[in-house]
């Protein structure tokens, strides 16, 4: 029985770094994969997106695997869904315009 014991010893350790490795890396990576997952799929027309690359811009036309989105001065692009990092807020959007009227006030 003592035999038993000594193996379950060395073994919690390694239970242990697993647990560990599975509440703090593995866990919160597939908790932002899904979130990421849910924000692509929730993309309608009109919103305002940033992208992988850093163009910024609105949805004009939305399909099931691709978007099109309108950057400033007409240009259209189209990107798949997975380009898309995230959804500009409206507060975002009211910031930028305040900075883009400052900026070209100093002018």
């Amino acid at each position: 029985m003592p035999q038993v014991s000594s193996q379950l010893v060395t073994l919690l350790p390694l239970v242990a770094m697993f647990a560990l490795m599975y509440f703090f890396l593995i866990r919160p990576q597939k908790k932002r994969e899904k979130e990421m997952q849910e924000m692509r799929s929730a993309l309608r027309v009109g919103d305002e997106v940033l992208t992988i690359g850093g163009v910024k811009g609105k949805i004009i036309k939305a399909g099931e695997d691709y978007l099109t989105i309108e950057s400033s001065g007409r240009t259209r692009i189209e990107f798949t869904r997975s380009a898309i990092y995230r959804v500009l807020s409206a507060e975002e959007l009211v910031d930028e315009t305040v900075e883009t009227e400052e900026s070209d006030d100093q002018e």
